[in-house]
């Protein structure tokens, strides 16, 4: 019998298909899993209205779920792990951006609700492809003290203007906030040390069950570090080859079943 007792996976390009669906073996073998008592755990950059979805095809509602790459990570609708930004720094940082980047389009999440001032054709496009609704209201409000926690903002222009943004930013004084592209044209902002790989050793530690006995699949270089750090490491089929180079093994494409294969072969076989 396997020795894996806690899966923790990525969704998009992982258990969703090229079409954005979730795989149905996959849904086959939640049952097992369940039977087996080893919990299924997703982890995205994605808000919890753009996960919860997931979690109920799959079968998953009570579950947690790691939002935001574990800036957040909710068991149903209880908060039991976050790592919120420090908001005198994002006050900072907002002012900076209304001077000298007043075009980035600035979309704020907190919990469940995400945020911006205005609605541009930035928000727009991202309304269009996550199907959520933003609510309009002034920034520098929602990042006051008595508002609630903020778990990421997403910051959107053109590639050229975001990537000289990022620069500068990163050469700038922000101790306890990090920043990222997670697409030529997208900025995230997190807390500092939010990761996959830091949501792994938490959710593991909330579990109580050692690395050695942990399953992680991704596909992508954010996926790489809790790949690596897991008992089981399983890139996808579909993964850049820098990525599999940092896993333990490869499964088939997120379009050929990989997940529900990884899971049949080396958990539940």
């Amino acid at each position: 019998m396997s020795n894996i007792r806690l899966i923790i996976s990525d969704i998009d390009g992982t258990i969703l298909t090229s079409h954005h669906q979730i795989d149905e073996q996959l849904i086959e073998v939640m049952p097992e899993l369940e039977k087996a008592k080893i919990p299924f755990v997703l982890a995205s950059a994605r808000s919890p209205l753009g996960m919860q979805p997931i979690a109920h095809k799959l079968g998953l509602p009570e579950n947690p779920i790691a939002c935001y790459n574990g800036a957040l990570v909710l068991e149903g609708n209880r908060t039991i792990i976050e790592h919120p930004v420090d908001k005198t720094e994002i006050q900072e940082l907002l002012s900076y951006l209304s001077t000298d980047y007043p075009s980035v389009s600035v979309n704020i999440y907190s919990g469940k609700d995400w945020i911006t001032n205005q609605l541009d054709r930035w928000s727009q496009l991202e309304a269009g492809i996550t199907g959520e609704s933003p609510i309009l209201k002034e920034l520098q409000e929602t990042v006051s003290d008595s508002e609630p926690p903020i778990h990421k903002l997403l910051l959107i222009d053109e590639p050229k203007v975001i990537q000289d943004l990022h620069q500068k930013l990163l050469s700038m004084d922000f101790p306890q906030t990090a920043f990222y592209l997670s697409k030529d044209n997208y900025l995230e902002v997190t807390a500092k040390h939010v990761s996959k790989e830091h949501a792994l050793l938490e959710v593991a530690k909330y579990y109580d069950i050692p690395l050695e006995q942990v399953m992680t699949i991704g596909d992508n270089f954010n996926d790489s570090p809790m790949l690596a750090l897991a008992g089981l490491g399983i890139a996808m089929g579909n993964a850049p080859e820098g990525v599999k180079e940092t896993a333990n093994l490869v499964t088939a494409s997120n379009d050929d079943h990989g997940v529900a294969q990884a899971i049949t072969e080396h958990v539940l076989n």
